[in-house]
């Protein structure tokens, strides 16, 4: 390796270190800090900090109430810096509209896709279940919740507030920076409330374990329920900590 080049190594790293300094302050909210690195969420979701309906929390905060050494959270944070980074996951740099149209895309479709299969098979496995393991059915009348919230609050997102973000965008439309306001006031509310009942059915159910006795529709039931709450948590995140609060500035 030539001077030049290893200048230009040893110069980067340095750079790579500044910023990673920057992004992980534990005085930084854990919105920022997913918001700026996107590789940071897998570390919060190994650890159990909720970065999405959460994100306004610093990092120091987060630590707290978990009880979590802030120091080892840095550390697994830090240690990020030896990974490659994913240059399609820089939702903070995108425009407003084209992050409106991949929520729409991505997270929409999926959302309504797998909604009415886990409303079936919640109710499915707590009829069969539930004798033996009660906990289902609270699962099943959690998910039938989180259901027709998330179906109307999907429907305004498209219909209301995301035609509202593009129209401001393109005129400085008085009416859809009131409509921008108002929705997200309201929304940021559902959010919480899916994000917390998510949570809840985490915890009851352990985690997603499965019981011995649990037959192949219960595993398929808690692999689905497990993913539906890692998309939600993207999902939130991008609208929470990204989307929303650049479409107040507008």
């Amino acid at each position: 390796m030539s001077f030049i080049e290893y200048f230009h190594t040893f110069a980067s790293e340095i750079l790579n270190q500044k910023k990673m300094e920057h992004i992980i302050n534990i005085k930084r909210s854990l919105g920022e800090i997913v918001a700026d690195d996107f590789r940071t969420a897998e570390v919060f979701k190994e650890v159990g900090i909720d970065f999405c309906c959460g994100g306004k929390k610093t990092l120091e905060q987060a630590c707290t109430e978990k009880k979590l050494e802030v120091t080892s959270v840095v550390k697994k944070l830090e240690n990020l810096q030896t990974l490659p980074s994913n240059p399609g996951q820089n939702y903070k740099d995108w425009p407003l509209d084209f992050l409106a149209d991949y929520i729409v895309n991505t997270h929409h479709k999926y959302v309504f896709k797998t909604l009415p299969e886990l409303v079936l098979y919640t109710k499915k496995i707590a009829n069969v279940h539930g004798s033996n393991h009660p906990e289902l059915t609270e699962v099943a009348e959690l998910f039938d919740k989180i259901n027709t919230e998330l179906l109307q609050h999907l429907k305004n997102e498209e219909e209301i507030l995301f035609p509202a973000i593009k129209e401001a965008l393109k005129s400085s439309s008085k009416k859809a920076q009131e409509t921008i306001f108002s929705e997200i006031t309201r929304m940021s509310g559902e959010h919480e409330f899916a994000g917390g009942a998510m949570d809840k059915i985490n915890e009851i159910t352990k985690g997603y374990l499965v019981p011995a006795d649990g037959c192949n529709t219960y595993l398929v039931t808690f692999k689905l329920l497990h993913q539906f709450e890692d998309d939600l948590h993207i999902h939130v995140h991008l609208e929470n900590n990204i989307l929303f609060p650049k479409a107040l500035t507008l």
